[in-house]
């Protein structure tokens, strides 16, 4: 079931049934499109939303965007949501409110079930980990290796209502790195942003809670706002002078010989060209690179 890591930076939410959304969801430059079969659907339209899964897999996906689909919490609809949702041109599902890996594995046993009966490859389908209630936090590391995980994210407005705190990238920030030091561990994304939880209008502010989840590790970041997805882009990403830089600094080191070379006024050593040889692999396949 080995599979190759996605390297995405931005996640894009498009509410399935709502075809304002669906219609520019291709041309907003968002790595993956998440067709949302959760929040944003209301309980008399989840019937509607799944049906229209099919038909949205390759509009959304027409100029290279991955798809991911968020599925809902509850058994009930989980299950008709697997059966909808799996197919060849979805990449991973998105699974809010995961408690442990025991519940990562009943889905991961339903996900097996639809690849086989569809003729797929077992693993194709991916999970992306929404940790959103304190309960799930002591099995952070053991969700994270399961074997169909891509990425996690811990935190948000539901982990905030049940810790009884004001959402704010204070009250996220020590459950946020203990999700991202589990997902460095198994290898996998680690999602998130240091900012503002809900506001979306405050550009400024929401860069700057990007510029600060780079610093402390994150790598991918999901969105409700096309505006957003260029901002991830370019924080999350890296500029074509970013990459020359790490291209050039790997030739100095590498020349050098030594276990440690001058380089542009700094000292670098080998975790620093770890970091960048890490930076070229990711931009090798990003869809585009900030400019």
């Amino acid at each position: 079931m080995t599979r190759s890591l996605p390297s995405w930076r931005s996640l894009l939410f498009v509410p399935v049934i709502s075809e304002r959304f669906l219609a520019k969801a291709h041309e907003r430059g968002a790595d993956a499109i998440i067709l949302d079969l959760e929040d944003s659907i209301l309980p008399s339209q989840k019937v509607e939303a799944r049906a229209a899964i099919a038909a949205a897999v390759p509009r959304v996906a027409q100029k290279g965007a991955d798809v991911v689909v968020r599925i809902n919490r509850p058994l009930e609809l989980t299950v008709p949501d697997i059966a909808a949702s799996v197919m060849p041109g979805v990449a991973a599902l998105m699974l809010p409110k995961v408690m442990g890996p025991e519940h990562v594995r009943l889905l991961a046993e339903l996900v097996t079930a639809r690849e086989e009966a569809l003729g797929m490859e077992i693993g194709h389908t991916r999970f992306l980990a929404l940790i959103e209630s304190p309960a799930a936090l002591p099995h952070l590391y053991a969700i994270a290796a399961e074997p169909r995980m891509a990425g996690m994210s811990v935190g948000g407005e539901d982990m905030a209502t049940e810790l009884g705190a004001i959402p704010s990238a204070d009250s996220m920030y020590v459950h946020a790195m203990m999700g991202l030091a589990a997902c460095r561990t198994a290898g996998i994304l680690p999602m998130g942003s240091m900012g503002q939880l809900a506001k979306i209008d405050d550009l400024e502010s929401y860069r700057a809670g990007l510029k600060r989840g780079r610093a402390l590790g994150f790598t991918t970041a999901s969105c409700i706002h096309p505006a957003h997805v260029p901002i991830i882009n370019e924080e999350y990403g890296a500029s074509a002078e970013a990459l020359d830089r790490a291209q050039r600094l790997i030739a100095a080191f590498e020349a050098s010989g030594a276990g440690a070379v001058a380089f542009e006024g700094s000292m670098v050593d080998l975790p620093v060209v770890e970091r960048a040889r890490r930076l070229l692999a990711r931009a090798a396949s990003w869809k585009t690179v900030a400019k």
